[in-house]
């Protein structure tokens, strides 16, 4: 079988229309963009949804065959990466995906992370194209002008595997393959179980959003605020406070802490946010602060390490979200069907068991500058 007879052989998946619909949090009244707010004292839902309605499925659902693995290993088929972003999460997705492609006699030819700039972003997809990848793996940095920029791979008939967020308007099955992503309610359930249980129980804590229409963190975090609320009904949150620029944090956090010296907890939304918090309470001398957060990052595992203010992270399943995106490429090349939007596990991870639990979702020891 030759390459375009492959790349055109069975068939499409009718797709849901996907936008970044969710409406962003704002203090004082949020939307997670699934199921309504529940009432007070009413369990929360463990759903969540897509950018465009999606029903998530597991990881599991993404396998080849024998037969369909010789396929893809004959192909000899290129992938790159067209990243919004570096950090330690992309890197160990990274990781799994090169891992995954490796295994499938994919060549990966090329890596870009744009910095959350769409303007470097669409530089970036240029010089990736000019290399005439089969598979790009992505992550819009701003889905409407990700629609315009990755126009002319989907012109090319380059496969695009998504991890989150899709350009606005792609749908599964016309413009990309699949979206790969983390279980978002599980991950909200865990940090509220991470500060909750570290606090007794009890307290007054704030909550740090992320104040952007982005349906991923959007979800995340309202799911934290309502198991928290649900779980631990003496805890209060007593501050909400918003932020879209992750550079910011550390004046927002030590605006917030100001005005509310009694809080005994933070919740960040991620990990690369979560150090700015964490340079406001050294800068104001509140190690009895506690943290938590989303992602695993070695500046807050040296902290949880040294007893400090972090107590906990959710790591996000990162190596088991790259094999899914490099199976998604693979469903591509071959014109396979695949599930419109999987979720990985997410991973708590304390002190206690840092080694196990960064094994697990990244794939190797804890760095040397954490452990020791």
């Amino acid at each position: 079988m030759n390459r375009t007879s492959l790349l055109s052989s069975r068939f499409l998946i009718a797709g849901v229309a996907t936008a970044l619909i969710l409406t962003g949090c704002s203090t004082g009244s949020s939307s997670s963009g699934g199921d309504k707010p529940s009432a007070p004292g009413a369990k929360p839902s463990l759903e969540f949804a897509g950018p465009g309605g999606e029903v998530p499925g597991s990881l599991d659902e993404l396998s080849l065959t024998a037969e369909e693995t010789t396929v893809v290993k004959d192909g000899k088929f290129t992938a790159a990466y067209v990243w919004h972003t570096s950090s330690e999460f992309v890197s160990a997705v990274e990781d799994g995906a090169t891992e995954e492609f490796d295994k499938l006699g994919i060549t990966v030819v090329s890596s870009t992370q744009a910095s959350f700039d769409s303007a470097t972003q669409a530089n970036n997809l240029q010089t990736v194209l000019a290399l005439n990848p089969d598979i790009i793996v992505t992550t819009a940095v701003d889905p409407v002008s990700a629609a315009a920029t990755f126009q002319p791979a989907v012109d090319a008939g380059v496969k695009l595997v998504i991890m989150t967020t899709p350009p606005a308007d792609y749908t599964a099955g016309n413009q990309y393959v699949s979206i790969v992503t983390e279980n978002l309610t599980e991950a909200g359930k865990a940090n509220a179980e991470l500060l909750g249980d570290s606090l007794g129980g009890s307290g007054k804590i704030a909550y740090m959003f992320h104040d952007a229409d982005f349906w991923f963190t959007n979800q995340r975090d309202e799911a934290f605020k309502a198991w928290t609320s649900f779980l631990y009904p003496d805890i209060e949150i007593v501050a909400e406070e918003g932020f879209t620029d992750e550079a910011k944090t550390q004046e927002v956090a030590a605006a917030l802490i100001a005005r509310n010296p009694d809080i005994s907890g933070i919740y960040v939304p991620w990990a690369t946010a979560a150090q700015g918090v964490l340079s406001a309470l050294r800068d104001a001398g509140r190690s009895d602060i506690r943290v938590v957060t989303n992602d695993l990052d070695a500046t807050l595992a040296a902290d949880m390490v040294a007893d400090g203010p972090v107590v906990g992270m959710v790591g996000n399943g990162a190596m088991g979200i790259g094999t899914g995106l490099a199976l998604a490429g693979a469903y591509g090349v071959l014109g396979k069907e695949a599930p419109e939007l999987v979720a990985s596990e997410p991973i708590s991870v304390t002190k206690s068991n840092l080694d196990e639990g960064w094994k697990k979702d990244y794939g190797t020891k804890p760095p040397s500058s954490v452990t020791k």
